[in-house]
């Protein structure tokens, strides 16, 4: 066994080592975290660093340095981490609403370092990021129990940015009414449709009077400003502590599963995949205006081998019954598959549009 002091000199001579490793590192991190910033993507990505731990682990081939290993890494990637999150931090987010809204919920949770900037509808908020304005829009596509966001479609279809990917945020919806109102003194609800939709059998139960507003955010401010006790907002908890409401009831609305996905919009397109994960395309297209056309179009995924999660029409605009095509899937549009699907789909479609790629969908 060595003696002590020939122990410490080996410890500083690997230290030493660890050093130059610990800055080699640090360089790869802050490479990595610059191409999140142009691409939009999360800092922490549970299902990946799980999958690394769990690796990394498996180098140690004594037993009883596992663990300790094991809390070394995972000590390092927090340290990595907290790094890219100062490299990434001052990126403009863009957003439909205002403090409180549910998109600006989700949009604090994906970018919890970014400047969050409120534009008054979809479209203003995606002009934003179009016209350099903003690094990213965060906007609503889907709702689990309202269903598309039509407009949001819409700019995606005519739109030129990129979806780098998508966030799954659960809505828990609360009635909110000014200081000292309680639930009996409420006669008046007001709320975003959609929200008011998504709490129909708690509102028709107690007899509450509807009213829409812009969305959940500005019904709680609206409400906390009229200072009125008979009236209520339906609207996040977030916003109940941000205006000054108290929470009257938690969790009205009939579906305890309601959910919103967010998509996160740039001006670049993620090109950079994980061969190995459930990577998820989103594309569009129109067809040709011959028989059999939509069908043949369906059946070119299927000769394909590429697996649809989602196809859905949309009317297009100034163009009396003519629609476009949306369809989510399986696999990436950059591999040589995809680009030979691509080609196949040309035959029968008058336009295809590959809005972006991701690695699977990310609960927030």
């Amino acid at each position: 066994m060595d003696d002590l002091e020939t122990s410490r000199k080996k410890i500083n001579q690997i230290d030493q080592q660890i050093a130059v490793l610990f800055e080699q590192r640090m360089d790869a991190a802050k490479n990595v975290a610059l191409y999140k910033k142009q691409y939009g993507l999360q800092i922490f990505d549970s299902s990946r660093e799980q999958e690394i731990l769990k690796k990394e682990v498996e180098l140690i081939n004594n037993p009883d340095y596992k663990p300790y290993y094991l809390e070394f890494i995972q000590d390092l990637m927090d340290v990595s981490k907290k790094y890219q999150s100062v490299l990434i931090q001052g990126s403009r987010i863009a957003y439909c609403g205002i403090e409180g809204a549910w998109a600006n919920i989700a949009a604090k949770r994906i970018f919890p370092k970014g400047n969050m900037i409120s534009f008054s509808s979809f479209n203003q908020a995606y002009e934003a990021v179009v016209k350099g304005e903003c690094d990213f829009a965060v906007l609503p596509v889907e709702n689990s129990f309202a269903g598309d966001v039509s407009q949001v479609f819409d700019l995606m279809h005519t739109g030129p940015l990129f979806i780098n990917g998508m966030y799954n945020l659960h809505i828990s919806q609360a009635l909110l009414g000014v200081k000292g109102a309680r639930l009996s003194d409420i006669k008046k609800v007001i709320s975003h449709q959609q929200a008011i939709d998504q709490c129909t059998e708690f509102l028709q139960k107690m007899g509450f009077e509807v009213e829409a507003a812009v969305n959940t955010a500005m019904a709680a401010r609206g409400v906390a400003e009229a200072n009125d006790k008979s009236v209520a907002a339906i609207a996040s908890v977030e916003s109940a502590e941000l205006y000054g409401l108290e929470v009257l009831e938690e969790g009205i609305n009939q579906n305890a599963l309601n959910t919103t996905r967010f998509a996160v919009f740039s001006t670049v397109m993620n090109k950079q995949l994980n061969p190995k994960s459930n990577t998820v395309f989103q594309m569009m297209f129109t067809v040709k205006n011959n028989p059999g056309s939509l069908a043949q179009a369906i059946k070119t995924f299927g000769d394909a081998g590429v697996n649809l999660k989602s196809l859905r029409s949309r009317p297009i605009k100034d163009v009396p019954w003519q629609y476009y095509f949306y369809v989510e899937g399986e696999g990436s549009m950059l591999s040589d598959k995809g680009l030979q699907l691509i080609e196949a789909l040309k035959k029968d479609c008058e336009e295809v549009k590959v809005l972006g790629h991701y690695d699977g969908e990310v609960n927030i």
